[in-house]
C-alpha cells in the first residue's frame, strides 16, 4: 500500500509543479516569454517547452508508450527544447505541455510503482529502472525548472509564488528595504 501512497503523492506534487510552471507565462507577452533572461539564453517558454519535451520522453518511451507527440530522437537532441522559435506561440507551446501531462498521467495511472522502463539516455547500469524512480526523476527536473522560471520571473516584473492565490500585492518598499538589508549583511560581513 505505502507504493500507491507513494505513487499518488508523488503524482500530486507533479501535477502541482506543472501549473505553477505554466502560470509564470501568465500575463506576458510572446516577447518577455520567449527573450533569453541569462547569459545562457535560459527563458520562460523554453523551460516550458524544455520540461514538456522531457516528461513526454520520460512517460512515453521509457515504457514502451511513445508519445502522441512529434518529437525529435533523443539522440538527435540539439537544445531546441530549450527555447521557442518565432514561428511557435506561448499558447501552442503550454498546449503541448497539457497535452503531454494527459498522456503522461494515464501511464502513471496504469502502471504500478515497480512497472519496470528502460532510459536509453541514462548510462549503466541505471537505464534499467522503474515508474517510482522515473516519477521522482520527472519531479525534480519539474521543481528545478519551475524554481528557475520563478526567479526569472520576478526579475521580469516582480511576480513570485507558486500559485495564483498566494500572490501578493508587489510592495517595492518593503522590497527595497528587505534587499538592502540583506546587501548590508554581505557587505558587512567579515571573511575569514
Amino acid at each position: 500500500m505505502i507504493d500507491e501512497f507513494a505513487k499518488a503523492h508523488l503524482h500530486g506534487r507533479l501535477r502541482r509543479d506543472r501549473e505553477a510552471l505554466l502560470w509564470k507565462l501568465d500575463g506576458l507577452s510572446a516577447y518577455d516569454a520567449r527573450r533569453p533572461l541569462t547569459a545562457t539564453g535560459t527563458n520562460l517558454l523554453g523551460l516550458v517547452k524544455h520540461v514538456a519535451t522531457v516528461e513526454a520522453r520520460y512517460f512515453g518511451e521509457v515504457f514502451g508508450r511513445p508519445s502522441p507527440e512529434p518529437l525529435p530522437r533523443w539522440q538527435d537532441s540539439d537544445g531546441g527544447d530549450l527555447w521557442a522559435t518565432e514561428n511557435e506561440t506561448p499558447d501552442e507551446i503550454a498546449e503541448f505541455y497539457r497535452r503531454t501531462w494527459e498522456h503522461s498521467d494515464t501511464t502513471i495511472d496504469e502502471l504500478t510503482p515497480d512497472t519496470p522502463g528502460h532510459v536509453p539516455w541514462w548510462p549503466e547500469p541505471h537505464a534499467d529502472t522503474n515508474l517510482f524512480a522515473v516519477m521522482v526523476h520527472v519531479l525534480g527536473e519539474t521543481t528545478r525548472h519551475t524554481g528557475h522560471a520563478d526567479i526569472l520571473r520576478e526579475g521580469l516584473d516582480g511576480r513570485t509564488g507558486l500559485r495564483p492565490e498566494q500572490e501578493r500585492q508587489i510592495d517595492e518598499e518593503a522590497r527595497a528595504t528587505h534587499r538592502a538589508k540583506i546587501e548590508q549583511a554581505a557587505r558587512s560581513a567579515t571573511v575569514t
